[in-house]
């Protein structure tokens, strides 16, 4: 069965129709629409900057920053040991699981955060960003 985007009364009657004609024991699964490359893009041109400005004199890579955001909204975040014993490892999320509602207030709790830490924003220049999505 295709994907099919719910974008108008049209997708919901062809959804409909195939809903209808599916196999006993069929697994039908709906679900937000995922994350757009641009505000991916986005996402990792802003991490950087916050890195880069080291806020609270925070030495983070752009993948820490990422999990402290995500964490900072509810996200479920694990960490594990390391193999070598060089200390623990976040595990358990994705950013590439997340809707673009989601990834949309993701990037404006990065915004809140490095505004008010004095973190220069260079990210929509290196992003391709045009501001059209978010």
């Amino acid at each position: 069965m295709p994907t099919i985007y719910l974008v108008g009364p049209q997708q919901r009657a062809y959804a409909a129709a195939a809903l209808a004609q599916a196999p006993d024991r069929a697994v039908i699964t709906i679900t937000a629409e995922k994350r757009s490359e641009p505000q991916n893009r986005k996402l990792w041109a802003m991490l950087h900057d916050v890195a880069k400005a080291k806020p609270e004199g925070r030495q983070w890579t752009e993948d820490t920053w990422k999990s402290a955001f995500m964490q900072s909204l509810g996200h479920q975040v694990q960490f594990a040991e390391g193999l070598d014993g060089s200390g623990p490892f976040p595990i358990g999320f994705r950013s590439s699981k997340l809707s673009v509602a989601q990834m949309r207030d993701l990037i404006e709790v990065i915004y809140e955060y490095g505004t008010r830490h004095g973190v220069e924003w260079r990210e929509a220049k290196r992003a391709g960003w045009m501001g059209s999505e978010q």
